[in-house]
């Protein structure tokens, strides 16, 4: 047999492809054994969104667990951020069937260790793999003479609770809200962690179906919030909030249906949860999120720490420096009292609190925090990744007043302006991201950067 490859679908941060194509049942019962030996677990929670996929792969990886001696809670249908709940809670390794944004024939896993500390490439994903390719040649591991049992177990009441004893919500004024869930598990998780809060849900495309029938659920693409930003001036809402397939992101927009940038949400909750600690604490925040977020966190007693892209990294860099909070340019949110994991609806809640514990509009709120003019991110496909940043570094690097470095890609400040451009991990993308004090200096330092990535 030719040797098993699974570098297409094992990435920096989690398993995901097409299904059956690049993988199926028996492959994930491969990994489900993989993953109870990698942990060292004697006993590991499951769960899966509304792929249709999903409940069979999930089902196979618990039964890899069970033939290793393992014992596996099945929580079945939950959001990306319960299943980090009920790792957290339950203090077990966790592995969650779920493609994110992805479209409907994709599924993948998100594996954690007890108390949600995330696997990736250099945190034991490389040898899941490094077995699962191994038993692909020469057949799966011996089953133990007694096999694990498999028990379910509802958490979504008790993640719910969690989050709502995390952020006070019962003293704000009533808020309309509308809700777009993509038809992703943000249908199943929204009703119960707003059921009692003084808040008017309109909800949009809850039902829970895995191929998507209304738009991608991605809120990033600007393409697929166009239904929601119309529908909140409609109904004459406070705000709207969508979220992705896995509603572990969450994305705002306010009574106009204006987008809310994700970094003006993480100054805005980085304000609130530096005030929560007594006005001190560490924040992380990416490389790509806007000048706005170190300052506010500056200006709130707090210590900003910049990172790379992309949740391991930021997790490690939450635990090692025990930050309170973390944000990314990307709508992802992690929290120090949610076992540093990421989870869009504590964001909401945040969201909801401040926009109802005062009594002007949410554009008016949001204002404050989103201070500079940013071109979002520009992706642009090149034949040589490495030859178009060498070639910006030899544009900017004789200048002398701009300073450059290269924690993720190469990144190029001035007074006034900055621009990053990272290499994509699995495409020959170049991703540009520019921010500038006005809109006439950011566009000039955006279109001098993409002319010469795509020269």
């Amino acid at each position: 047999m030719a040797v098993a490859d699974l570098s297409q679908i094992v990435k920096a941060y989690d398993v995901r492809g097409v299904v059956p194509d690049q993988w199926d049942e028996p492959l994930a019962e491969l990994f489900g054994a993989a993953f109870v030996q990698v942990t060292g677990a004697r006993a590991i929670v499951v769960g899966h969104d509304m792929r249709p996929s999903s409940p069979g792969l999930s089902r196979a990886f618990a039964r890899g667990a069970t033939a290793q001696g393992v014992d596996v809670t099945e929580i079945g249908l939950c959001s990306t951020d319960q299943l980090y709940y009920a790792s957290g809670a339950l203090d077990l390794p966790g592995a969650m069937f779920t493609a994110s944004h992805n479209p409907a024939q994709y599924n993948g896993i998100k594996m954690c260790r007890a108390g949600a500390a995330p696997v990736g490439q250099d945190t034991g994903l490389s040898e899941i793999r490094e077995l699962a390719e191994r038993w692909l040649e020469s057949g799966a591991p011996e089953p133990v003479a007694s096999p694990g049992t498999i028990t379910a177990r509802d958490t979504l009441d008790d993640y719910a609770a969690h989050l709502r004893s995390l952020v006070d919500l019962t003293s704000i004024r009533p808020l309309k809200v509308v809700v777009d869930a993509g038809n992703g598990m943000g249908g199943h998780t929204v009703p119960t962690v707003f059921a009692g809060l003084p808040l008017t849900l309109v909800p949009m495309y809850f039902e829970l179906d895995g191929t998507f029938p209304n738009h991608e659920a991605n809120p990033l693409d600007p393409a697929n919030i166009v239904d929601l930003q119309k529908r909140v001036p409609e109904e004459g809402a406070d705000l709207g909030i969508a979220f992705d397939g896995d509603a572990d992101r969450c994305f705002v927009v306010d009574q106009n249906g204006d987008p809310v940038s994700p970094s003006a949400i993480t100054a805005l909750v980085a304000a609130r949860e530096l005030a929560r600690h007594g006005g001190q604490g560490t924040v992380i925040h990416n490389l790509i999120t806007s000048w706005t977020v170190p300052e506010v966190v500056k200006e709130n007693g707090g210590t900003p720490v910049r990172t790379r892209v992309g949740h391991s990294f930021i997790k490690a860099e939450m635990a090692r420096s025990g930050a309170i909070f973390g944000g990314e340019h990307s709508a992802h949110y992690y929290f120090k009292d949610f076992w540093n994991a990421d989870t869009g609806m504590l964001a909401a809640l945040h969201v909801l609190a401040a926009l109802g514990g005062q009594d002007g509009p949410l554009s008016a709120l949001v204002a404050q925090y989103d201070r500079y003019a940013g071109s979002g991110e520009i992706n642009s496909t090149v034949d040589d990744q490495a030859a178009r940043l060498a070639a910006i570094r030899a544009a900017y690097e004789p200048r002398e007043d701009v300073t450059l470095d290269e924690l993720d890609g190469l990144t190029v400040s001035a007074a006034d302006w900055w621009f990053n451009v990272r290499p994509s991990n699995t495409e020959p993308l170049l991703r540009l991201n520019a921010e500038a004090r006005d809109e006439a200096t950011m566009a000039r330092v955006r279109d001098e950067a993409l002319a010469i990535i795509r020269a």
